[in-house]
């Protein structure tokens, strides 16, 4: 069957209205006045970490009005000149107009994906072993395996911060820090219960088991004003060990935090001194505790920190499968894959975290149009 260019102009051009239902070009536009002015102003670079990032975001908001004009104007021109005669879509220039054309409405498709206020932050992932005894406390730690492997793809730096071992294998808490381009807009969907179905090696009768670990995922906001009484503070001091420290540590250097009210704990093992472990446990405190305020304060519109729920049958995320059959699967997204060793061993969850962006999305609109 020949390649009709016809329907593929006319597909590019439902695709790019659906992408212009996520677009909001008034509020683009309005934000980058506003940014502008801010950046013309004398003391703008005064707090050089926060100027980067709004000078960043008002080229990546240009680029976007840029490519949603030009795009417009591509189908614009393919569709003048193709009018009654459909073989007019076969010339050389019609030709790289629809390529050019398709490039830039999935570069726009992308950016609606990654719109969030804090999706160019860098990210924690913190692991939590669920029901499953030993099987869990391993699955805890094949998905800190799984989620190291997919921050080399990305090329993104990921640093273990502390990790509390299992008693006859795995792990049952860890603390991972990644550094890079959009890691907490690529990783927030992640934050949830993972369920693993297999043959347990760990009893006698090799019986399928089923496992759970629950992932918290929080962005860096770094230092932000959050007031904390010290008596609402159980601070506790202990030897590093583990991925954190090794059994280097002669000294009680790693340190453990604990705020009563709300029984938020973190823990740090990562430098040698207790002082330094202790200051990136309070920022990591005061980070949770800013987002939980401010999840209240904007419960329906805000999604940052992602999961709360325990981790046990029934709120799971994602299955992994590896017995009857092989199978990971997103339960929000539906999406499927059999290759499961590819995704637990060496991290390939773009297309799977790709889905469930996108399906949020779709979400997102409908609860904004209530439904309709």
């Amino acid at each position: 069957m020949p390649f009709n260019r016809k329907e593929q102009y006319e597909s590019l051009r439902l695709q790019f209205a659906k992408v212009q239902g996520f677009l909001d070009m008034e509020e683009l536009f309005s934000e980058n006045e506003e940014l502008a002015a801010e950046m013309s102003a004398p003391d703008f670079w005064k707090d050089q970490q926060v100027a980067a990032a709004k000078g960043a975001k008002f080229e990546l908001n240009k680029k976007v009005v840029e490519a949603e004009k030009e795009v417009g104007e591509i189908l614009a021109r393919v569709g003048k000149a193709m009018g009654d005669d459909e073989t007019n879509l076969e010339d050389k220039s019609s030709q790289e107009d629809l390529v050019k054309a398709q490039e830039l409405i999935v570069w726009l498709e992308a950016q609606t994906l990654f719109n969030g206020i804090y999706d160019n932050k860098d990210a924690y992932l913190m692991f939590h072993v669920g029901t499953g005894g030993v099987d869990a406390a391993d699955w805890n730690q094949m998905l800190l395996a799984m989620y190291l492997a997919y921050a080399k793809r990305k090329g993104w730096k990921a640093e273990v911060m502390d990790v509390t071992e299992g008693g006859e294998a795995g792990i049952k808490n860890a603390t991972v820090k990644i550094e890079g381009f959009r890691a907490y807009g690529w990783l927030k969907s992640e934050a949830g219960v993972h369920r693993l179905i297999r043959l347990s090696p760990y009893n006698a009768q090799n019986l399928r088991q089923t496992s759970f670990a629950l992932i918290e995922v929080l962005p860096d906001l770094g230092e932000v004003d959050v007031e904390i009484k010290d008596e609402d503070l159980k601070i506790e001091t202990f030897k590093s060990s583990g991925h954190g420290g090794q059994s280097v540590n002669t000294t009680d250097s790693a340190v453990r935090i604990t705020h009563i009210p709300t029984n938020i704990v973190v823990s740090i093992q990562t430098e040698r001194s207790q002082m330094q472990n202790k200051e990136t446990a309070m920022r990591i405190l005061k980070n949770r505790l800013y987002l939980m305020e401010e999840e209240k304060r904007d419960a329906e519109n805000r999604k940052l920190k992602a999961a709360n729920a325990s981790g046990d049958f029934g709120h799971q995320i994602r299955s992994y499968t590896l017995h009857p059959y092989q199978q990971v699967k997103d339960h929000r997204s539906n999406f499927e894959t059999s290759n499961t060793e590819k995704v637990l061993k060496e991290g390939d969850l773009d297309e799977i975290i790709s889905s469930v962006l996108l399906a949020q999305r779709e979400q997102d609109k409908d609860n904004l149009n209530g439904g309709k």
